[in-house]
């Protein structure tokens, strides 16, 4: 199955620029936003069948619309998956399609080091449901095969996670998964499907923040859920319809346009991240960086066995752990702008020691997140340069 999926793949470039668009009202070039909130119909027989079929019919905006539709059918065509959603934001994406497949006295195992927002949705959210939770590393497939329990019913994964960069051997933990009868969903962000296509190595479902790359110029917040039919049939109606992550048409067109750019804006981000990342592994005030693509990487073999490319997001550790010099190397640097979120055409910082007040692990301290936008690639490591000689 997964081998006829990898044959039957369609050229990245039509998916982004033609797929879908191929009868425009009035010859259009760029497809139209439907701004509208419901759907008229020309008959009583038409009006009864859409509100038997909300599934497959434009009845109201809340449940299909042809412009998210549109989007959805790309972004489902670029993952090798059936049918994808898109929803009102990154969260609402991990939500709906964890919460489609769990209830009170179900057990979820999940990478440890994964989004914060998702981590909160297994800790307090689900928790206060009675569904449990097990957190594990998961550089070892075996961690999960440990962790699993009679009542498992998810595994959730995030390869690369987006503070450390640890991967997760996708296809021997789908094996594990479905040997036990598991569902697995993956936060596939931070490759995008251009780099990376975790359902082709076995994996059910796949998670984007569509803020990040999709969208591309950080004017949009949206997620979008990608699998097989069945599932999405599920989480559509279980989750989507009911709680209504409800993207705006506007909203989805704004990512078509972005989506437009895709390919070239990775290859920068690629290109921009690969050069700076090993300026920033030889340079004197560093202790160490987290790339999945540096040969130095422990990971290395494994990221480039299951990606194709890496994104412009990645984290180094400095060597201080003085936590004043810290403030003083992120308020000093120029260019990058300190900012939480990436995926963007911008450069931006983030040092993990500002999410805590006080008592901030020891092992956080001195970890330093980045994201390498579009910008000339040595403007960056000036920039960098100059503001490393503060610790």
């Amino acid at each position: 199955m997964i081998m006829q999926k990898l044959k039957q793949k369609r050229d990245i470039s039509e998916i982004l620029h033609h797929l879908g668009e191929e009868n425009l009202p009035f010859n259009a070039m760029s497809p139209p936003i439907f701004q509208t909130s419901i759907f008229s119909f020309d008959s009583y027989e038409d009006y009864q069948a859409a509100l038997a079929d909300e599934t497959h019919s434009f009845l109201y905006s809340r449940g299909n619309n042809p412009t998210v539709n549109l989007v959805e059918q790309k972004i489902a065509a670029l993952e090798h998956g059936e049918q994808a959603k898109l929803m009102s934001s990154g969260v609402a994406a991990i939500s709906a399609a964890v919460m489609a497949f769990v209830k009170t006295g179900d057990h979820i195992i999940s990478i440890r080091d994964c989004y914060t927002w998702a981590k909160t949705l297994f800790t307090t959210y689900l928790g206060r449901f009675g569904v449990e939770h097990d957190f594990v590393d998961g550089v070892d497939p075996q961690d999960f095969a440990k962790a699993i329990k009679p009542n498992t019913k998810i595994i959730y994964l995030e390869s690369p996670t987006s503070l450390t960069f640890k991967i997760q051997d996708l296809t021997v933990i789908a094996k594990i998964a479905r040997d036990n009868g598991i569902k697995t969903i993956i936060d596939n962000t931070w490759a995008t499907p251009l780099y990376q296509n975790p359902i082709d190595h076995g994996i059910d479902i796949v998670v984007h923040s569509a803020s990040k790359y999709f969208g591309g110029h950080s004017d949009l917040v949206a997620g979008v859920i990608i699998g097989n039919k069945s599932d999405m049939l599920q989480i559509y109606k279980q989750e989507f319809l009911n709680i209504g992550h409800v993207p705006d048409p506007f909203m989805a067109w704004l990512i078509l346009r972005g989506m437009r750019t895709l390919q070239v804006r990775l290859r920068q981000h690629n290109a921009g991240a690969q050069l700076i990342a090993e300026f920033l592994e030889k340079h004197p005030k560093v202790e160490s960086v987290c790339y999945p693509f540096l040969s130095s990487f422990p990971q290395n073999n494994l990221a480039k066995s299951q990606m194709t490319g890496g994104a412009g997001l990645f984290s180094f550790r400095v060597k201080s752990h003085n936590v004043e010099k810290i403030k003083q190397f992120v308020n000093s640097i120029k260019v990058f702008k300190r900012a939480v979120s990436w995926g963007g055409y911008e450069s931006l910082i983030y040092a993990n020691a500002i999410s805590y007040v006080e008592n901030i692990p020891e092992d956080r301290i001195s970890l330093i997140r980045i994201h390498i936008g579009l910008e000339n690639p040595q403007l960056l490591m000036d920039a960098l340069n100059d503001a490393l000689t503060c610790l």
